[in-house]
């Protein structure tokens, strides 16, 4: 079975990440959650919770690492220099990587997305597209590209999305639990109302 870890830290988007945590579990996928600093985490809504575990070389062992937004979490990730060297070196590797909302900002930095497809929340379309001019920013709530092993979303609203695109790539059919979570029901009738 393929495995995953969140990253998470202060100001994160609780209902990105742990959507993706809820999501991932529910499939069977072992998904770790692991914080950037401090295993007390308080997200951007005063919502605390506790990780697995910090962020080590370990990261290098995940087939899948993906990151919530927040604005205050997207910049911490930004700035980890130890954060960025293992990330960098899972890109190397060609595993999956992974942001959401505001956090294409820290794969922005790390230099993932020179040209490569993407989205992010749209405050922070314009920061990502600046740095990178050879990519291509894609509006749907979900982005794979493939090439680069990457998977991006726009938000909160977005994070089903994006936590079922994350369990695709890592080769898992998300069909039933779509229709069990009634995910499919809402994608589906979204535009009838």
């Amino acid at each position: 079975m393929p495995t995953a870890a969140i990253v998470f830290s202060d100001g994160c988007e609780e209902i990105e990440g742990l959507s993706q945590v809820d999501v991932l579990r529910r499939l069977g996928i072992p998904c770790d959650m692991v914080a950037l600093d401090n295993l007390t985490i308080t997200g951007g809504h005063d919502i605390r919770f506790t990780c697995d575990k910090l962020v080590d070389e370990s990261l290098l062992d995940y087939d899948l690492v993906a990151f919530p937004g927040g604005a205050p979490n997207a910049k911490h990730l930004r700035a980890s220099e130890k954060l960025a060297g293992l990330m960098k070196q899972r890109f190397a590797a060609g595993k999956w990587n992974a942001a959401m909302c505001a956090s294409p900002i820290a794969l922005s930095k790390y230099g993932f997305l020179k040209e490569a497809k993407w989205t992010s929340h749209p405050d922070f379309k314009e920061q990502v597209a600046s740095e990178n001019p050879a990519s291509t920013y894609v509006d749907t709530p979900a982005v794979i590209d493939e090439d680069h092993k990457l998977v991006t979303s726009r938000g909160p609203a977005t994070s089903w999305a994006f936590a079922y695109a994350l369990a695709q790539v890592l080769g898992v059919d998300t069909s039933q639990l779509e229709d069990a979570m009634q995910y499919s029901y809402l994608r589906d009738h979204i535009n009838e109302a």
